[in-house]
């Protein structure tokens, strides 16, 4: 726990922050379940998450500099890690699904010949 009291300065914009990164997420979350194609499903998540995971990851960073009442940048390190593998782990995913979909229409004409 926690002894010492949040200050007001700090702890209203990481509520706000963490709320927001909650909406983010969760936006994410429904556009996985929404969208029809895998293209579409990738995208959502990507962004939503990712940008969720900034807003709480800011908000850590805004809270715990507060308190040690020095700057506290350990979370920028997993913040620059999030924001490079996310994108490049979608971008993976879709080269993957689209050699496997021209894989599938190829083998489709070679049953048909």
């Amino acid at each position: 726990m926690i002894e010492t009291a949040i200050p007001l300065w700090a702890g209203i914009p990481a509520c706000i922050l963490l709320v927001l990164g909650g909406l983010l997420a969760l936006t994410g979350s429904a556009g996985l379940l929404r969208f029809r194609t895998f293209y579409a499903r990738i995208h959502a998540p990507t962004l939503g998450n990712t940008l969720g995971c900034g807003c709480v990851l800011a908000a850590s960073i805004l809270v715990f500099s507060a308190l040690s009442a020095r700057p506290v940048f350990h979370e920028v390190i997993i913040m620059l890690l999030l924001v490079v593998s996310s994108p490049v782990t979608a971008m993976l995913l879709m080269r993957a699904a689209t050699y496997r979909n021209r894989l599938t229409k190829a083998d489709a004409d070679l049953d048909a010949r």
